[in-house]
């Protein structure tokens, strides 16, 4: 049986720039530039593969890119919302005691004491940092966000598949739901 390949969304299509072919794209890298250091990006389906050229960043977190397969304005409006990924071992390897986000979907949770506390099914950043959710947690109907700070999530083990949770994070988003009726951040992360 072969490992499933992994890859990880580098951006997306946000349209036309110019009359040439140019695209303007939402760059989910380090630095907007950094969308054309991996080699060839595709198409989530696989089904088109693009050989990105930096043109020069728009504005925050957009580029300019050309490719050679998107010949007209046109082409580049049509993919407006198309998401490109790129193989995760394309990726530079992260410095230690670093990671790639991407990297913790999927690990299990365990609190201070070892035991079990879920899975990472997504992490999420709606603008006020990055937030772990957290699903099949033992006793807790639903899923649950815990803010991804050093305080709720002392350890992050990537070669042992785990993260370290702080049972006082998980109690104090069940208390949360219990007053609301729905799962809610904390406002002090």
């Amino acid at each position: 049986m072969t490992e499933k390949r992994r890859r990880v969304c580098l951006g997306a299509f946000a349209g036309a720039h110019g009359v040439k072919g140019d695209a303007l794209l939402k760059t989910f890298t380090e630095a907007p530039q950094n969308i054309a250091l991996y080699g060839s990006v595709e198409t989530e389906d696989g089904a088109r593969a693009f050989t990105l050229r930096f043109i020069r960043n728009a504005k925050p977190g957009f580029a300019i890119v050309g490719a050679p397969e998107i010949a007209s304005r046109e082409d580049a409006d049509a993919l407006k919302g198309v998401r490109i990924f790129v193989d995760r071992a394309a990726l530079p390897n992260p410095d230690e005691d670093e990671f790639y986000l991407d990297d913790l979907v999927g690990l299990d949770a365990v609190d201070e004491e070892g035991a079990r506390a879920g899975r990472v099914a997504a992490v999420h950043n709606f603008g006020a940092g990055d937030i772990l959710e957290l699903e099949n947690i033992p006793g807790v109907k639903g899923a649950r966000m815990i803010p991804f700070t050093s305080e709720t999530v002392p350890t992050v083990d990537i070669g042992n598949g785990s993260v370290t949770i702080l049972r006082a994070a998980i109690e104090d988003m069940d208390a949360t739901a219990d007053e609301d009726g729905a799962a809610a951040g904390r406002k002090d992360a």
